[in-house]
This record gives structure tokens, C-alpha cells and sequence, in this order.
């Protein structure tokens, strides 16, 4: 069974009088452990599938199935109880609280999972020993460089052991050298770990890295190929 499988997708938003149609009869099935890539100009609804994926949205109609749960079928409070307990996400703007240390930031879903303690600060401190941030448990975010503040996030999303990390344009704000290292990290996650990654994006270095690039035009899939980059 896939991870993740969208049927017949369509997504219409009003704007005023007019309806904005994002996305168009859009299917999609993801394996547990792709690393894939939603690329495509600004306007192609990657960023939207992104959020449907992410169930920040719901589809105008279609089916959305996560880990074999239709998510399009559940209510905004059963959705937001999925999303702390079955995904991660990773942002470019970070997302991180100002006034949290670092690590307080890479617990915070932990903590509001009811995981004790303890058990939390363990498990985050082994992330990041393993993202290469160790040592900057206790600062914040201000006192951290881009590629620093992405890694706690990183760290935050894998926390809760999610059954997907959702990257939505994780390298925008990133100059290209820290993009491509923390890229090659979490291609390395992904292939230590099985964990499962899904991004939109239209840098050519998520695209070049992803193992399987699914692209999208006027919301539409357009191609769907797997990459042999190393």
C-alpha cells in the first residue's frame, strides 16, 4: 500500500468573483521512502498539493489517503491531531519560536504529544548530534545562522518519527553551499533511515538531489520520472 495516495484531486478557491482552479484532476501515489520532488514555476499547485498532502487544506473534491486514512473525510480538530502525530514539516522561513532555545524548538511537537520530559530531551539531543548541531542546545534562534535554525528545524520535524516530512522550498533562504549540505543530509536520513521526504520546490539542487521528480504545469501533473543523480 502506498504512504501516500491522491485520487482525482481538483482544488478551487474563490477569489472575489472569480474561481482560482489549482489544481486539476491530479493523482499521485508515494512509497514509503521516496525522496520526490514537486517541481514546477510559482502558479503550477505544487505548493498546493504540498498542503493537501500536509492536510493544512482540504481538496474541492478526491481522495486523500495517508498511511491508509482518508484525510479528506476528517474533521479540522481529527486533522490537526493527525498532523502532530503522523507528520513533519519543514519550512523556509524556519518557523522557529524566538523566545525557545534551540533545543526547546526541536521538542516543542514532542511536548505537545504529552512525551515526558526525559524521553524528549534524549531524543533530541541524539538529533542533534546526528544533524551536526550539537552544542547549540541552548541558544536561540537570533543567535543562529540560516543553516543552523533549518537544521533544529529538521530536527523538529523528525522528532515525532512522523510517517513523512513535508519541505516546503527548505532552501529558499539558504545560500547554496548550506543548501546543498543540508540536502545531502537529509538524502542521507533518507537512505539510513527509510525516512520519507516530499518537497516543492524550483531550486534545481532539491530537483538534481531527489530521487524521483514529479512535475506539475497550470496544476496539472506534467511528468512523473525517476532521477539517477548520486
Amino acid at each position: 500500500m502506498p504512504l501516500v495516495q491522491l485520487v482525482n484531486i481538483n482544488k478551487t478557491y474563490q477569489l472575489g468573483n472569480q474561481q482560482i482552479h489549482a489544481v486539476h484532476d491530479f493523482s499521485l501515489s508515494i512509497d514509503r521512502g521516496d525522496f520526490i520532488a514537486l517541481a514546477g514555476p510559482s502558479g503550477s499547485g505544487k505548493t498546493t498539493i504540498l498542503n493537501l498532502i500536509g492536510c493544512l487544506d482540504k481538496p474541492s473534491s478526491g481522495r486523500i489517503e495517508i498511511n491508509g486514512v482518508d484525510v479528506a473525510q476528517r474533521s479540522a480538530r481529527q486533522l490537526s491531531d493527525f498532523r502532530l502525530r503522523e507528520l513533519g514539516f519543514i519550512f523556509q522561513s524556519y518557523n522557529l519560536i524566538p523566545v525557545l532555545t534551540a533545543l526547546e524548538n526541536a521538542e516543542f511537537t514532542l511536548m505537545l504529544q504529552g512525551v515526558p520530559k526525559a524521553e524528549r530531551r534524549s531524543r533530541v539531543t541524539d538529533l542533534f548530534r546526528q544533524l551536526g548541531i550539537a552544542g547549540l542546545e541552548e541558544r536561540r534562534p537570533n543567535d543562529l545562522s540560516g543553516g543552523q535554525q533549518q537544521r533544529v528545524a529538521i530536527a523538529r520535524a523528525m522528532a515525532a518519527n512522523p510517517q513523512v516530512i513535508l519541505a516546503d522550498e527548505p532552501t529558499a533562504n539558504l545560500d547554496s553551499h548550506t543548501a546543498i549540505e543540508l540536502l545531502d543530509l537529509m538524502r542521507r536520513l533518507n537512505a539510513e533511515q527509510g525516512i520519507t521526504f516530499i518537497f516543492s520546490s524550483h531550486d534545481q539542487q532539491v530537483i538534481f538531489r531527489a530521487r524521483r521528480v514529479v512535475r506539475l504545469k497550470d496544476g496539472s501533473l506534467q511528468s512523473d520520472s525517476l532521477e539517477s543523480a548520486e
